[in-house]
């Protein structure tokens, strides 16, 4: 017994020592989602505070082409446009996602992502000297290509890097690098800082220092080791990346099980995502990383942001005080993510979804009473407040961060790059669903919009409580398992049904199995 517990005490220590969060780790992670992820949420919210001075700036550069003014509805049109590109340009980023980390790997397709912003950066931080609007136009899609790049690829490499004891934590970084980058651009903006008619050239070209940061330091850290066994069969490369991350010798036990992941995938290759959506052995998963991205995203999270400033203006705060409101709404965006990222392997992913998503849920239904009635009850405006922050508070726990780290989780390395396309395109044009048609809900429904994001939410709880499983703490094969139970199931019924049609009475003897090695 003695020996037994000395022997169980010296496996927890040296699970221990494997498991923690050493040096190379969190660098390669810092790195990574400073130099891409702080840029995606920098890009979102750069060019709110200088509107006003950029749609000048399009004026007369239209006056000293053509000199007469730019027609309004032409005006509208253009400055549409240089918002609604970069989701769009997130679109296609997205699509791009699978053959450029099958061939130049994680690490590899994040560097030259950087040709992206760095481009977009120099072309926005010249285009009051140039005199062109169109430029900024482009370096939006330009941008937004990069983001969508992004967005999917750092969440796909942190996840691959980290243990599984920290790929929760580790995962929710880049949602945090991104609330940081958010904020920086509302702090930035501020007009007594970059937000005036001198500064906001360069406020945008600034995106282009992170770029170069990673450009210079991201070559010295090692490659995805995952991608280096399973996809590039080189087991020497990939057992020396894991010595460096995890700072210990033996890390025979992980490559063992990417051993095993490898030679249950050898059969299938790499997913296209055609594949990926009739393969019915990974059904569920795609069902479950459709539903949470469209949960995401249509649950209203940048509406709510857009209706925050009148929210706060109904309140009484005077309109030069708004920009500051908006900032502290940023920081309580960014500390809550922060939260999440030391909560997340405790509380797990499941329950931080439901709780996210119930915050949400609660604050949209509270927020259509509050609004409808704040010209009869003066502390309705109140409420609206505490309901705006209890939603950012809600997202930034969960809806925000999670799909991406369950993306990661759910899917083996030979269908992770294509489930990566499909979530990364589901939440690229929800985004611009949203901001296309908000305002036309808006028009229509008046603050009656939030029910309809409130009843995106609740089905969102409905779909986690019944389907997604608690994936903290295990390994990529053991979620695989637990997934293809279900999958196995919805297969054996299609089958027990058509032999059924058929009169076959050997249908049950015959049932074909559906082994972990067919996902």
């Amino acid at each position: 017994m003695e020996m037994n517990g000395e022997k169980q005490e010296s496996s927890s220590m040296e699970e221990g020592r494997k498991g923690r969060m050493t040096l190379p780790l969190a660098l390669v992670t810092l790195i990574s989602a400073f130099g891409s992820s702080f840029q995606y949420g920098y890009n979102v919210s750069v060019i709110n505070s200088p509107a006003p001075y950029m749609q000048d700036f399009y004026n007369r550069t239209y006056i000293g082409r053509h000199g007469v003014p730019m027609d309004a509805s032409f005006q509208t049109l253009l400055w549409s446009l240089t918002v609604s590109m970069f989701p769009l340009g997130g679109f296609f980023g997205s699509l791009m996602v699978g053959p450029l980390v099958n061939n130049c790997g994680r690490k590899g397709t994040l560097l030259i992502n950087n040709i992206f912003s760095i481009v977009a950066a120099v072309l926005m931080g010249t285009s009051e000297v140039a005199k062109t609007f169109e430029v900024i136009i482009i370096s939006r899609v330009i941008m937004g290509i990069y983001a969508g790049l992004a967005s999917n690829v750092v969440p796909m490499f942190v996840g691959e890097l980290s243990p599984r004891n920290l790929r929760g934590a580790v995962g929710i970084m880049p949602q945090l690098f991104i609330t940081i980058g958010i904020l920086v651009a509302q702090i930035l903006g501020l007009t007594s800082i970059l937000g005036h008619v001198k500064g906001w050239p360069l406020l945008l070209g600034l995106t282009g220092i992170p770029s170069a940061l990673q450009l210079l330091t991201l070559p010295f850290f090692p490659e995805s080791p995952r991608y280096l066994l399973i996809q590039k069969g080189n087991e020497d490369q990939a057992r020396q990346a894991l010595q460096r991350l995890r700072g210990w010798d033996d890390v025979d036990d992980e490559i063992e099980e990417m051993r095993q992941e490898d030679k249950s995938e050898k059969e299938e290759g790499h997913l296209s995502v055609f594949t990926l959506c009739t393969f019915r052995g990974l059904r569920w998963q795609l069902i479950s990383i459709v539903v949470m991205m469209m949960g995401q995203q249509l649950s209203g999270v940048n509406a709510v942001f857009y209706y925050a400033d009148r929210i706060f203006l109904s309140a009484g705060v005077e309109t030069n005080n708004v920009q500051y409101v908006t900032v502290s709404i940023g920081a309580v965006n960014v500390v809550m993510t922060l939260l999440a990222v030391f909560i997340v392997e405790s509380l797990g992913r499941r329950m931080l979804l439901l709780a996210g998503f119930g915050l949400c849920c609660g604050s949209c239904a509270v927020l259509t009473l509050a609004l409808n009635l704040q010209n009869t009850v003066s502390w309705m405006s109140y409420l609206s407040i505490v309901c705006v922050i209890i939603y950012i508070i809600g997202h930034a726990i969960g809806a925000s961060p999670i799909p991406f780290v369950l993306i990661t989780e759910m899917f083996l390395q030979s269908s992770r790059p294509a489930a990566f396309m499909v979530g990364g395109s589901v939440h690229w044009l929800c985004n611009f669903t949203v901001g296309l048609v908000f305002l036309y809900m808006e028009a229509g429904l008046g603050a009656y919009s939030f029910l309809i994001f409130g009843g995106v939410c609740l089905a969102s709880i409905i779909y986690v409580f019944f389907i997604v499983p608690e994936t903290k703490n295990k390994t990529f094969m053991e979620i695989n398992r637990i997934m293809a139970k279900r999958n196995k199931v919805e297969i054996q019924t299609d089958v027990e049904q058509t032999m059924d049609l058929q009169t076959v009475p050997s249908v049950k003897e015959d049932k074909p199995e559906v082994s972990g090695s067919e996902l």
